[in-house]
């Protein structure tokens, strides 16, 4: 089993968003679907690129977001030495993830075709807008924003480089945008 440390494969798993008392507890944004298991006391996370681990001593979700201390970071002035990090961390070879589930690295670089087979580029990033992630593809025509959603995408296979997209739905094809008279 791998300590964790450099070496070891990562994932950034939230944002410090800021503090709360002066017991070194931060306030932070989870960047994961697995918040109970990523922040329950006794997990470690590492500060991004940092080879110390931080094991959490507390943790609760706050509204939106969650507190954790972590048992290095006795106070404010310590926890302050975090302000704006990102946490990751360290997953196993191969984690656990269910059948047809990916973190979002993986999904990075697949080919992202029309279900026409036209090619439409590659997925260069994969954020969150509402309940949703959404699929950045930079291809020929420029970038798109491709929701994650089954009426649109019908074949999701990062796993062998491949994701087809109903570009009708996207309006990718026909006439485009009409343009309009303008009167004088």
């Amino acid at each position: 089993m791998e300590d964790g440390g450099a070496s070891a494969e990562r994932l950034v798993v939230a944002r410090v968003r800021g503090f709360h008392g002066l017991r070194g507890t931060l306030r932070i944004e989870p960047l994961t679907d697995r918040a109970p298991e990523r922040f329950a006391p006794g997990a470690t996370l590492y500060a991004e690129g940092g080879d110390v681990p931080l094991t959490v001593e507390e943790s609760a979700p706050d509204g939106r977001g969650w507190r954790i201390r972590f048992v290095e970071l006795p106070d404010r002035t310590a926890a302050e030495t975090l302000r704006d990090a990102y946490l990751e961390a360290a997953i196993e070879p191969g984690g656990a993830l269910a059948e047809g589930e990916f973190y979002w690295h993986q999904v990075i670089g697949a080919a992202v075709a029309d279900t026409d087979g036209a090619a439409l580029g590659t997925v260069k990033d994969v954020y969150r807008a509402g309940g949703a992630e959404v699929l950045l593809v930079s291809g020929t025509a420029g970038e798109i924003d491709v929701p994650l959603v089954r009426a649109i995408v019908p074949v999701f296979e990062p796993g062998e480089g491949r994701i087809v997209v109903d570009g009708e739905t996207l309006g990718l094809r026909g006439e485009g945008p009409k343009e309009t008279e303008q009167g004088t």
